[in-house]
């Protein structure tokens, strides 16, 4: 196989079934494809199946041809069916408010070559990080947002997005709550970072409640974003130790590696199509 040859990456879930594993090989195998790489889940309660399998193919057909096929064969088998072109970068939109820790760690990590997409704008609520934006040459948007003003700053947000062409959005330690109608409209995927290890300690001032509780761990969530705050699939979590000698202060400190570690490492996944999302929750073929 050319090393230079297109490849596709394909998610699929559905109803399990004998043989599925078998059919997908043997669809790619005739139209003169490689596996590289394929891994599968099945749910033992619900009895689905799920798969990502990653391939190179020969021929004259173009990797968009060959995964419109593939969707085609997909639905013939009952399966959902998602198909991703490798070297295709989306285009980002960060959204922020006046905390840095997440949207440097994501720029950065974008500027090293991590993460194959395109930061193409940063939206805030605040100007507090308009300058650092600029520096890094991304286009910063303010769109202030009160009670009052809500629908029309989504609004705004919502053509800011399609005028850039936005495919996906990261909500870097965005404080703001976005409503049912910003994500029915948008219809693509929202990534939020919350800085508790949910289900605990949902909504304002995690950090608090947990101080409060006297817990002896603390943690960030990384998540798709739903119309029901802090209650979307989750996709990575990741926790440290405390005690009670830890001061609200601490807590923050500590929970701001968590959080840009396990934002970073949801983004990663998600860019390179390792997530499916059932019934909200996440398959995540790491």
């Amino acid at each position: 196989m050319n090393p230079n040859s297109p490849r596709l990456i394909a998610l699929l879930s559905g109803p399990d079934q004998k043989g599925l594993v078998a059919k997908v090989a043997s669809w790619i195998c005739e139209r003169e494809g490689n596996i590289i790489h394929a891994d599968q889940h099945r749910d033992q309660e619900e009895g689905v199946f799920f798969q990502r399998v990653e391939w190179a193919f020969e021929g004259n057909r173009s990797a968009k041809v060959e995964a419109a096929a593939f969707r085609d064969f997909g639905d013939s088998i009952g399966m959902r069916t998602n198909v991703a072109i490798p070297g295709t970068k989306p285009k980002v939109a960060l959204f922020v408010s006046k905390a840095n820790h997440c949207f440097h760690d994501l720029v950065l990590r974008w500027k090293a070559g991590d993460f194959p997409c395109d930061i193409s704008l940063v939206i805030s609520n605040h100007e507090t990080l308009k300058s650092s934006a600029e520096w890094y040459g991304i286009p910063f948007e303010y769109v202030p947002v009160t009670k009052e003003s809500k629908s029309e700053a989504e609004a705004r947000q919502l053509s800011l997005m399609r005028s850039y062409d936005i495919d996906l959005v990261i909500m870097a330690r965005y404080m703001q709550v976005l409503s049912a109608i910003f994500l029915d409209t948008w219809s693509k995927p929202v990534i939020n970072i919350h800085h508790s290890f949910l289900p605990a300690f949902a909504g304002a001032k995690p950090y608090h409640q947990a101080h409060k509780k006297g817990v002896k761990l603390i943690g960030a969530t990384a998540h798709y974003a739903t119309a029901e705050l802090d209650q979307g699939p989750i996709i990575h979590q990741a926790v440290a130790q405390i005690t009670h000698r830890n001061s609200v202060q601490n807590l923050i400190r500590k929970g701001r590696d968590l959080e840009k570690m396990t934002l970073a490492q949801a983004v990663s996944w998600h860019l390179e199509n390792r997530i499916l999302v059932y019934e909200n929750k996440t398959v995540v073929f790491d």
